[in-house]
C-alpha cells in the first residue's frame, strides 16, 4: 500500500487535524513513514496566522518537486489554513502540487489522495494530473475531527471540541480560515474521551480557536454554568482520567463559573494559557481585543485566588500599526506585573483581508524586532527566575515517554505544565508520581523520581 508522510506546520489544532488524516489513510491500509524520500504521498498541513508560516510552506513544497525525478507517481498536497485562505491560487505558485484541501475538508483528504494515486498510476509520463481543489463550507465539519491514531502507550490527547472563530480580532485571520464557530455536542466528546481513556490516555487537552467559549450558540447555561464548564464537569467524572488542561482561551471567556472550576475541581490543572497580545489600551483596541490592560490583570488575579500557584502564560504581538515607544513600554510592563510563566513573542504579520493590514503607520521591521528581542530577554529572564525556585521541591508529574532532547532519558510535565526530565525506566511511562528537582535550566526542570525510583 501507498506510503504517506505528513508535515504539520503551526498550532495544536493543526497538529491534531493531522492526526485525524492519518488516522483515516491508516484505516484505508496506507503506511505511515517518516522520511519525505520513502513517501507516495506528501500533505502539508499548513499555517496562515503569519506571512513566515506561509513562506515555509511554500517553500518546502517547492523542494518536494525534485522528489519526482525518480518518483513521478508522487502525490503533493496542501492542507489546511492556508489551503483555506489561498485556495486555487496556491497552484500558481506551486502548479505541481496535485491537492489542496480546506479546513472543513480534511474528511475527504483519504479519498482525494486515492483518487489523485490512480491518476498518477494511470498517466503517461508527459502528461499532467488535474489537481484537486477543495476549500467549500460543509456543515457538521466540527465533528469529524474524532478519531485518533493514538494506540498502545499514549498517556496524553488533544480533544477538538469546536471550530471556527467569531472574534474579529483586526490582525487575525482564523475566522476566515477556519470559520464561524461551530461546536461539538458534549455526548459526542464524553464518548470520544472515553475511547481515549480505554487506550491508556490520563490527560487531555480540550481544543478550540476560542476554547472558553465553546457552544455559547448552541446550548444553554445551566445552573448558571456555561457550557463549556459543563463539559469540563462532564469529563471531570470520568473514571481513569486525572488531568484535563484546555488551549487556547480568550480573556472575555472567563466568566466567574469557569474562574470558580479552578478552585473545586482537582483534576483541571493549575495552567491557563491567557493571550494578552498588548499592555496598551490603545492598541488593545485597535486590536479590538474587547478587554483592557487592567481588566486582564484583574482576571490574573482572580484565577491566583482561585487556584494559588497556577501559571499563567500568554501571548504577544509586538509591533501593530501604530505602536508607539510609549505603548510597548506598556506592553513590556504589565509582562513583568504579571511575572508570565512563559510567552511566545510574535513580531505583528499583516495577513491578508484583515482590517490591521490597510492600517496606517505601518512599524518598520528593525523596530519590531528590536522590541520582540527585548520582551525575550524579560520573558526568558523571569521563566529562568521561576524555574530555579523550583529546584529542591516534589512536584507531580505524568511520565509521557522519552525526552524528545535526551532520549536515553523520560519527561513528563507538571500540574502547571513544565516540562521534567529524568532517568527512569520503562515503568514510568503513563505513570503519575512526585519526582525530586534537582536542577533547573532557561526552560526545563530535571529531578529523580521520589515513589518509583
Amino acid at each position: 500500500m501507498p506510503n504517506v508522510y505528513i508535515k504539520t506546520y503551526g498550532c495544536q489544532m493543526n497538529e491534531r487535524d493531522s492526526e485525524q488524516v492519518m488516522q483515516m489513510l491508516i484505516a484505508r491500509g496506507h503506511r505511515l513513514v517518516t522520511q519525505e524520500t520513502d513517501a507516495d504521498v506528501i500533505l502539508l498541513n499548513t499555517c496562515s496566522v503569519r506571512d513566515m508560516a506561509e513562506q515555509k510552506a511554500i517553500g518546502k513544497m517547492g523542494m518536494l518537486r525534485k522528489l519526482r525525478r525518480n518518483r513521478p507517481h508522487l502525490v503533493l498536497g496542501y492542507l489546511g489554513c492556508m489551503a483555506q485562505a489561498r485556495g486555487a491560487e496556491l497552484l500558481k505558485v506551486s502548479p505541481h502540487a496535485d491537492l489542496v484541501v480546506g479546513t472543513q475538508k480534511f474528511h475527504r483528504v483519504a479519498d482525494y489522495v486515492e483518487e489523485l494515486l490512480l491518476r498518477r498510476q494511470e498517466m503517461r509520463m508527459d502528461s499532467e494530473v488535474l489537481s484537486i481543489v477543495d476549500i467549500d463550507e460543509e456543515g457538521g465539519s466540527q465533528s469529524t475531527i474524532r478519531d485518533h491514531t493514538s494506540a498502545g502507550r499514549e498517556t496524553t490527547a488533544f480533544v477538538s471540541i469546536m471550530q471556527g472563530c467569531n472574534m474579529r480580532c483586526a490582525f487575525c485571520i482564523v475566522p476566515r480560515t477556519r470559520g464561524s464557530e461551530r461546536a461539538r455536542s458534549i455526548e459526542e466528546i464524553v464518548k470520544e474521551t472515553e475511547g481515549l481513556i480505554a487506550q491508556g490516555v490520563r490527560e487531555v487537552t480540550l481544543l478550540g480557536q476560542i476554547v472558553n467559549l465553546y457552544g455559547r450558540h448552541e446550548f444553554e447555561k445551566i445552573d448558571g454554568k456555561s457550557p463549556f464548564v459543563q463539559l469540563i464537569e462532564r469529563l471531570h467524572q470520568l473514571g481513569g482520567l486525572e488531568r484535563i488542561r484546555f488551549t487556547s482561551p480568550h480573556p472575555i471567556g472567563f466568566r466567574e463559573d469557569l474562574i470558580e472550576s479552578f478552585a473545586r475541581l482537582p483534576k483541571l490543572m493549575e495552567h491557563v494559557h491567557l493571550p494578552l497580545q498588548s499592555g496598551s489600551n490603545r492598541i488593545l483596541k485597535l486590536m479590538r481585543r474587547g478587554y483592557t490592560a487592567s481588566q486582564y490583570l484583574t482576571l490574573v488575579e482572580k484565577l491566583r485566588v482561585a487556584r494559588p500557584g497556577i501559571a499563567i502564560t500568554t501571548d504577544v504581538i509586538v509591533g501593530f500599526p501604530g505602536e508607539t515607544e510609549e505603548d510597548y513600554q506598556a506592553t513590556r510592563e504589565i509582562c513583568r506585573t504579571v511575572g508570565f510563566d512563559n510567552a511566545f513573542i510574535f513580531r505583528y504579520s499583516p495577513r491578508k483581508e484583515t482590517i490591521a493590514a490597510t492600517m496606517e503607520k505601518q512599524i518598520p521591521e528593525e523596530i519590531k524586532e528590536n522590541r520582540n528581542q527585548d520582551l525575550l530577554q524579560l520573558i526568558n529572564t523571569n521563566c529562568e527566575a521561576k524555574l530555579a525556585t523550583c529546584v529542591g521541591t516534589h512536584m507531580e508529574i505524568l511520565c509521557e515517554g522519552l525526552s524528545k532532547t535526551n532520549p536515553s532519558r523520560l519527561s513528563g510535565r507538571t500540574r502547571t505544565n513544565k516540562i521534567v526530565v529524568f532517568e527512569g525506566s520503562e515503568r514510568h511511562v503513563g505513570q503519575i508520581f512526585d519526582v525530586l528537582i534537582t536542577k533547573s535550566s532557561s526552560n526545563t526542570l530535571y529531578g529523580d523520581p521520589v515513589i518509583l525510583a
